[in-house]
C-alpha cells in the first residue's frame, strides 16, 4: 500500500468519566487525571484495584505508571500514603529510574571526590610551604616564638620541625 489515511479522535482525559478507566487494567494510570471531584479517592480506588491484580509484574508496572501520571495533579505525600512503594520497586519503569539515579549520583560524587581530593592536596601543599618556610627561617637563626609568630605554627610543631629535620639531614 503506497498509502494509508488514519482518522483519529481527541479524547480530553479531565472530560472522560473516571468509571471508564476504572474497568481495565491498562487505564487505571489515567482514572487520577479524569472527571472526578476527588483526585484522592479516585487514587484510593485505583490503588485498591491495582493490590487485586494477581500478575506482580503487571501490578507493579500499573502502580509505578500510577505513580507517575497521578504526580501530575496530587502531591507525592498523597500519592505515597494510597499506593505501595514495595509494589512499585518491582517496576521496570521504577528500576530504570533508581539505576539513572544511582548512575548521576556516582558520577557527582566522583565528581566532588576530585574537587575535594584538589582541595586537599592545595591545602597540604600550603601546609608543607609553610613548613618550609618555617625551617628555613630557624636555619638562618630566627627564634621560635617569633617563626610561631610569622608561619602559625605552635612552638612545639616548630620543635618537631627541627627534629624532623635533624633527623632527615643525618640519614
Amino acid at each position: 500500500m503506497e498509502r494509508t489515511h488514519h482518522e483519529f479522535d481527541i479524547i480530553r482525559l479531565w472530560e472522560q468519566p473516571t468509571s471508564v478507566f476504572l474497568q481495565y487494567p491498562g487505564l487505571l494510570p489515567f482514572a487520577v487525571l479524569s472527571q472526578t471531584n476527588d483526585r484522592t479517592e479516585t487514587l484510593r480506588q485505583v490503588a485498591q484495584i491495582i493490590s487485586n491484580i494477581k500478575d506482580q509484574r503487571t501490578q507493579s508496572n500499573i502502580a509505578a505508571s500510577t505513580f507517575i501520571l497521578a504526580g501530575l495533579v496530587l502531591n507525592k505525600d498523597t500519592i505515597q500514603q494510597l499506593l505501595r512503594k514495595e509494589l512499585m520497586q518491582e517496576s521496570v519503569t521504577y528500576q530504570a529510574l533508581i539505576d539513572e539515579g544511582r548512575a548521576e549520583g556516582r558520577a557527582e560524587g566522583r565528581a566532588e571526590g576530585r574537587a575535594e581530593g584538589r582541595a586537599e592536596g592545595i591545602q597540604e601543599g600550603i601546609q608543607e610551604g609553610i613548613r618550609r618556610v618555617a625551617v628555613n627561617l630557624l636555619k638562618e637563626g630566627m627564634s621560635r616564638e617569633m617563626v610561631s609568630k610569622l608561619t602559625g605554627l605552635s612552638v612545639e610543631q616548630l620543635q618537631q620541625l627541627e627534629i624532623s629535620e635533624s633527623e632527615n639531614s643525618q640519614e
